[in-house]
């Protein structure tokens, strides 16, 4: 399913990076609603958002650290409110769905699988670690398993589905994560348009390679026809290419720090706001035009701004 206008998601920060990594990654409330304000003005119609511990910096599935933010954001701006449901590999599902159940928001984040989701290379520059936490949390994950079973999919899909009328930006890592949405799909707890999130060049799913962008395209579109629309991430330095090559077919895109600290070779970025107008600029200057919050709203079928819990 395409339509003439790019959704341009932008995911704020992440539970991987941590402040020692990027000295203007956001993790107060404050500083994490900023950043999603200046997100907004760029361009973003989807902010994609984690919470923080306000002191340390440290991922946090509390939904007191949540409730500090969400209506900062939903107040200052008309976007998309997209919550994870994956919080943090080191967390429980209960833990991970219960800031969701709270904020009963438009749209949640939902890992269409298990896997070995590693990023212990986000640590292997000498940093000067200036939290406890940071410094072992990336190397940890060489020996943790992000676990999403076909059980536990399923319960978001009815709790926070059918319940609340919460729809869904399906993560889809590798190949398989597809056929588990189609799984989903002929059962019929969900219903289109289903909005993929294509990930590339996370190590343990599927690579940075640009015939895997296609490989994926052409399964969606023998799995699901007209009945999803879809938007791309890549890790690192591979998120503008990848953005840009998704617009080019079609697909909607995704930026923020939470998936890559920097805005061109060797050049940190400044802020998220920077990459939404970077892959804005591309987009139009491609003939493009970007979505707008009311116009995602639509193209995504969701339930309205006026009925979350925040």
């Amino acid at each position: 399913m395409t339509s003439g206008k790019i959704i341009i998601t932008c995911a704020i920060e992440g539970d991987v990076h941590t402040p020692t990594m990027s000295g203007v990654l956001p993790y107060t409330a404050h500083k994490i609603a900023e950043h999603s304000v200046a997100a907004v003005k760029a361009g973003a119609s989807i902010l994609h958002l984690h919470a923080r511990d306000r002191e340390t910096g440290a991922p946090t599935a509390d939904p007191d650290a949540y409730m500090q933010l969400l209506p900062r954001i939903n107040q200052a701006t008309d976007a998309v409110v997209n919550i994870t449901t994956g919080g943090g590999v080191t967390m429980s599902l209960a833990e991970r769905l219960a800031a969701p159940l709270r904020a009963k928001p438009e749209m949640c984040a939902l890992n269409m699988g298990s896997m070995n989701c590693a990023v212990f290379g986000a640590a292997e520059k000498p940093y000067e670690w200036n939290q406890l936490w940071g410094k072992p949390y990336p190397p940890g994950t060489d020996n943790i398993n992000f676990h999403n079973t076909f059980n536990e999919i399923e319960s978001v899909l009815r709790i926070l589905g059918e319940e609340h009328g919460t729809r869904f930006e399906h993560e889809c890592y590798d190949i398989g994560h597809l056929y588990t949405l189609a799984y989903f799909a002929d059962h019929g707890l969900i219903k289109p348009p289903f909005f993929i999130q294509n990930i590339f060049g996370i190590l343990g799913g599927i690579g940075a390679d640009m015939r895997n962008l296609m490989f994926m395209k052409e399964t969606a579109d023998r799995l699901f026809g007209d009945d999803y629309r879809w938007s791309v991430l890549a890790a690192g330095r591979n998120q503008i290419t990848y953005a840009t090559q998704a617009a080019v077919m079609g697909g909607n895109v995704r930026v923020g720090l939470e998936d890559n600290l920097y805005i061109g070779k060797d050049k940190r970025a400044s802020g998220n706001a920077e990459q939404v107008v970077k892959i804005r600029r591309i987009v139009e200057e491609l003939g493009m035009q970007v979505a707008t919050p009311a116009e995602a709203r639509t193209m995504l079928d969701l339930k309205g701004r006026d009925l979350v819990g925040f």
